[in-house]
């Protein structure tokens, strides 16, 4: 009778520990279900701080870590035209806790330019969502005597390879951009390498160099203080800031469009539930209408696209780009 009592007794106790264990894998399950985010999220920006591709990132940065409840670190990664920090990214777990913010030249240039990566960005980044497009702006010296694109061909033309413009460097988008130009223009123009836009710009102003297409932020004070003339710009649409502006291409280079954006990528292999989510999140913190104008003041005009529109139209760009690249013989070894 005892042992019986010990059976049931015992019988009753196991009932209660498995009913208790099953409440308690029931009241941690929604946590061990939430795979992203459960820790601070880092993201990467292969430049200094300060340049578009840092605000840009900064400013979805900021409403990013409210919608997901995690703070957003900013992590510059400058050098080598961006492929330190696209490299890390590229190399990170593919968990969805680190982001890379990318450029035009990180993604689809570079990788035809430089002789040796240590990683492909197609292969080893998921693309998320374009960011924002970068208004460019063809200019020129005062001293230079032309007030049209069509006038500025014609000059060149005359004078093949006399006419310097100014870049940040052999793949910058600036030079790509340029040699672009030059091409579907039939003109001959001559490459002076900076450390970078802002030097390249300042020996524009002082008239050591006669052209270059610069980003709006960078030239748009001097535009205005009368300093460097607009021609064109590089969009396939004028910039609604300064609509008097006209595009490159309606400005008598038929077909010239050069458009380069930032857009976001996780590391290849990141679950494609996270991919989706930061996509959607991305794109309803680039329509929010304060973010849009920041970045608008900063010549930077916000996009988004889904997953797929972005994955093709990178792999578009990189066909594009690719071509030009061979064309020009541009490489860095």
């Amino acid at each position: 009778m005892r042992r019986s009592n010990c059976v049931a007794c015992t019988k009753r106790m196991l009932t209660s520990l498995a009913r208790i264990s099953i409440s308690a894998a029931l009241a941690v399950s929604p946590a061990l279900a939430q795979t992203w985010p459960n820790k601070p999220v880092r993201w990467i920006v292969p430049f200094a701080p300060g340049g578009g591709v840092d605000v840009t990132t900064r400013t979805l940065a900021q409403r990013l870590g409210t919608t997901i409840g995690q703070q957003i670190v900013i992590d510059n990664r400058g050098g080598a035209n961006g492929n330190i920090g696209v490299g890390l990214a590229a190399k990170a777990p593919a968990d969805g806790h680190t982001l890379l913010m990318a450029t035009t030249g990180n993604i689809v240039i570079n990788p035809h330019i430089y002789g040796k990566l240590a990683f492909d960005p197609l292969r080893d980044l998921t693309p998320v969502t374009p960011a924002v497009d970068v208004i460019n702006v063809l200019v020129v010296h005062p001293a230079l005597p032309v007030r049209s694109v069509k006038e500025l061909i014609a000059l060149a033309r005359s004078r093949p390879n006399e006419l310097n413009y100014g870049s940040s460097g052999p793949g910058g988008s600036d030079h790509i951009a340029t040699e672009l130009f030059a091409s579907l223009s039939r003109t001959k123009l001559t490459n002076v390498s900076y450390k970078g836009g802002a030097p390249a710009m300042v020996d524009l102003v002082a008239g050591n160099v006669q052209l270059m297409i610069a980003t709006m932020a960078v030239a748009v004070g001097s535009i205005k203080g009368g300093r460097l003339r607009a021609l064109g710009v590089t969009s396939p649409k004028r910039f609604e800031l300064m609509p008097e502006i006209p595009t490159i291409a309606e400005a008598g280079v038929p077909g010239y469009e050069a458009v380069f954006w930032f857009g976001t990528f996780l590391p290849a292999g990141t679950p494609r539930e996270i991919v989706t989510q930061l996509n959607g999140e991305l794109r309803k913190i680039l329509q929010l209408p304060d973010v849009r104008q920041r970045l608008l003041e900063s010549g930077l005009v916000t996009t988004g696209a889904t997953v797929e529109e972005f994955t093709a139209f990178v792999a578009a760009e990189s066909g594009k780009w690719a071509k030009l690249v061979k064309e020009k013989g541009i490489k860095v070894e």
